[in-house]
């Protein structure tokens, strides 16, 4: 599955001195980049919030390529605190006006939003999984994917189940996870994704004819993506 729209550009840092907006950092210690994407406490928005440590600027040219998809930024903020600067953007689609509710634009607007950091900041590329694929240095870490692999279900309420799944990222994982869900004929009603360094962390309030997932279904979901998380990278994996 090709995931990489035509209005998605996968960019190359030019120099490691490149920084977005101007704001940079004179440490040399690479703080951990961070990506989420939250479709739960905005019932209009999507919410995106991007991390990495005191480096990032203003994100302007983030905002512009996040409008390139079709998307409209409607509230952009920022929140200092000791783990860094937050940038915080609320954004909705433009056609709609409404919260993004494309699995695989919401994976656009993730890899968008990674390949601006990995060429206005390529000393992150080492801190993502994504450096492998689009930035100047691939990771020096591997990550082991048995280890890293962790799925647990609970029932959250009487309508739905809460999905979470952490696991070692790569390009098209929101995509592949939400088609997973759907194959078995489970509803994912909302959730947040999160990137994290070489993880990605998922959480999904899902539900099965409305009704939280019996302990059966639970098996069957938590196998399922077990299999396909574990298994090796072969060529119709997403890029």
């Amino acid at each position: 599955m090709i995931l990489l729209s035509p209005a998605l550009r996968v960019p190359r840092a030019a120099s490691p001195a490149a920084v977005e907006n101007g704001s940079s950092s004179n440490s040399n210690t690479v703080p951990t980049p961070k990506v989420i994407i939250d479709q739960d406490s905005d019932p209009d928005a999507t919410i995106v919030e991007v991390t990495l440590g005191d480096r990032l600027g203003d994100l302007l040219d983030t905002m512009s390529a996040l409008r390139n998809l079709g998307l409209n930024v409607v509230k952009a903020s920022v929140c200092l605190d000791s783990s860094g600067k937050h940038n915080k953007f609320a954004i909705t689609k433009s056609s709609t006006g409404r919260k993004i509710d494309d699995p695989e634009l919401l994976e656009a607007v993730r890899l968008t939003i990674i390949n601006n950091m990995l060429e206005y900041h390529p000393e992150a590329s080492s801190q993502l999984a994504m450096g492998a694929t689009f930035g100047l240095e691939p990771p020096t870490e591997v990550v082991d994917v048995d280890i890293a692999t962790h799925i647990e279900i609970y029932d959250d309420g009487p309508e739905r189940s809460l999905l979470v799944v952490e696991s070692a990222d790569r390009p098209g994982l929101l995509v592949d996870l939400v088609k997973i869900i759907a194959d078995i004929n489970i509803t994912v009603q909302s959730g947040e994704f999160d990137t994290e360094g070489l993880l990605a962390k998922a959480k999904f309030h899902v539900s099965y004819r409305g009704k939280p997932l019996i302990k059966a279904l639970q098996q069957v979901l938590a196998n399922s993506l077990r299999y396909f998380l574990r298994r090796p990278t072969t060529e119709d994996a997403s890029f």
